[in-house]
């Protein structure tokens, strides 16, 4: 039997038994005992089958509305979600679930769930961050919500990994105004990320680029201008100093320093000299 032959024999062998297993959970659907399709549900979601599981799940959903098991039911179906990588409809659906069992002893488990399916769906740096901003959100509410709840840590290392990937967002956009030549953009979108995250490790970095920035910005700047603008490098520097006074950036932002008071004494030179 060839490669090919073989392939063949393997894929039709696969849909075969694709098809039989359509036909089981059909069957199980048909069917009119409402325990019988609950205990098949429980089976498959015992064996991981989530997505099979979760179409019995939903069709006992009206059935099971007033049971005393469908707390354990709306869980389990939440759960088939989420298992599935359906994050969106998982965070639905916690979210539903929270809504209908408050008081529920799974609440803080289900309320933790919830917040990491948004962080789930939390894109690359370059994409838009509302999720990651949601994550924050629902994280802290957690953390607020549930001081014992045995998720504490892994909600506080979830917060701190999406507000670092929200300052590398945010140090890419400033990142790109630099090196598109829109200095004065660069500056005020370094100044703005050194607010935001004060506490950042890369905080001398950023202020070091405020310098570099506004440096660049005046440079580019016509003559009347240019004062006020490597005064305000200067200003910056002494910023730089007074926060970072052991900086080992010190000596690259000394030399903007030196440069802008180099710039401001030529210019006043120059204007002496016209005046004479």
């Amino acid at each position: 039997m060839n490669i090919r032959t073989s392939f063949l024999v393997f894929f039709v062998g696969f849909l075969s038994l694709t098809s039989c297993n359509r036909n089981a959970v059909t069957k199980i659907l048909k069917s009119k005992d409402v325990e019988y399709k609950l205990g098949m549900a429980e089976q498959y979601y015992a064996n991981k089958k989530f997505g099979k599981a979760q179409m019995l799940y939903e069709d006992l959903f009206p059935l099971l509305r007033n049971d005393p098991r469908f707390e354990d039911l709306y869980f389990k179906y939440a759960n088939c979600a989420f298992y599935q990588k359906d994050y969106m409809n998982s965070e639905n659906l916690f979210k539903g679930f929270l809504e209908a069992f408050p008081k529920s002893t799974r609440a803080s488990e289900v309320d933790y769930l919830r917040a990491y399916s948004f962080f789930k769906q939390s894109p690359r740096v370059e994409l838009d961050q509302t999720s990651t901003q949601k994550t924050i959100g629902l994280m802290q509410a957690h953390l607020n919500n549930y001081p014992d709840s045995p998720k504490q840590q892994e909600a506080k290392n979830i917060i701190e990994e999406c507000y670092e990937k929200l300052e590398l967002k945010d140090f890419k956009s400033a990142e790109l105004y630099y090196n598109i030549g829109s200095y004065r953009a660069a500056a005020i979108t370094f100044t703005n990320l050194l607010n935001h995250y004060p506490e950042s490790k890369k905080g001398e970095e950023y202020k070091l680029m405020i310098i570099k920035s506004y440096f660049q910005y005046a440079g580019m700047s016509v003559e009347e201008k240019q004062q006020e603008r490597f005064e305000k490098v200067i200003e910056e520097y002494y910023d730089f100093v007074d926060r970072f006074p052991e900086s080992k950036l010190l000596k690259d932002a000394e030399k903007y320093f030196n440069l802008s008071k180099n710039n401001l004494n030529a210019n006043k030179n120059e204007q002496t000299d016209k005046k004479s």
